[in-house]
């Protein structure tokens, strides 16, 4: 049974390879929740992704408050001294945490154009890099792609030609020879083929982790790709993820799901 109530790929993905990213497997067998399996700062910011598309809030104000109301998450260096800045300024950065709060973005807006317009607006507080744009760009054009029903081959062909990204690899390929990775341009390809190698939502986790690298974060945007495109998740996923959400975020994620799924 699967189940299509939430908008949680991203949050399960994050959650799934919270465990794997300081220990990576280069395999897809593994165990999806373990006694450690828990959110990181992909799942809090796209939470605060949410919240800001709700309550039409500015992203630099609400990334802040949901940083700063779940800390010791995992955020990066740069974002954390961003998170208690009094007048925090965008920092330039390509790294890929624009990628990874993003999904919520090609849930909401009814044209691809809206998406990536909002995309930007959601990036370019803290990664105003053009490869920082970029990944939250194609990640949202991915998902809203992919709940429109448009096929793999519909959704590869606009994300290379729009983003200049590289999709005519494997994750065979791939794999051998992936480390870690924190770049848009280094993780953000590498998540989408993933989601085009996959069977089901499982199938598409379990080659995100496989590549190794940051794999919480990987998994995060793969996840949230493929959600939208097979529109359910195995129901033991989703209880394993709310079993590890905190009530508050849980009521966040009922309203978002309910307006927009």
């Amino acid at each position: 049974m699967g189940n299509t109530n939430y908008i949680i790929g991203a949050i399960a993905g994050d959650i799934i390879g919270s465990v794997y990213e300081w220990n990576n497997v280069k395999t897809v067998d593994f165990d999806l929740f373990t006694e450690k399996s828990t959110f990181t700062d992909d799942s809090v910011l796209t939470l605060a992704t949410m919240d800001c598309i709700l309550s039409d809030d500015n992203y630099k104000t609400l990334y802040q408050k949901y940083a700063r109301d779940y800390p010791l998450r995992g955020f990066g260096g740069s974002f954390c001294r961003w998170i208690y800045s009094d007048n925090p300024k965008p920092y330039n950065s390509w790294g890929n945490g624009s990628a990874m709060r993003v999904s919520p973005v090609g849930w909401a807006f009814n044209t691809i154009e809206e998406v990536v317009i909002r995309a930007k607006a959601s990036a370019e507080v803290t990664h105003n890099h053009p490869e920082g744009i970029k990944g939250a760009q194609a990640v949202a054009s991915a998902i809203f792609m992919a709940r429109n029903n448009k096929t793999k081959d519909e959704i590869k062909e606009y994300v290379e030609k729009t983003f200049g990204y590289d999709l005519d690899r494997t994750i065979d390929e791939i794999r051998p020879k992936y480390k870690f990775d924190v770049s848009c341009q280094g993780s953000v390809p590498e998540s989408v083929i993933a989601f085009l190698e996959s069977d089901d939502y499982e199938s598409a986790i379990r080659l995100a982790i496989s590549l190794g690298g940051d794999s919480d974060t990987i998994a995060c945007i793969t996840g949230a790709i493929a959600e939208a495109f097979y529109k359910t998740i195995p129901e033991n996923i989703v209880q394993n993820v709310l079993e590890r959400l905190p009530n508050k975020l849980i009521n966040l994620l009922e309203r978002f799901s309910l307006k927009y799924k």
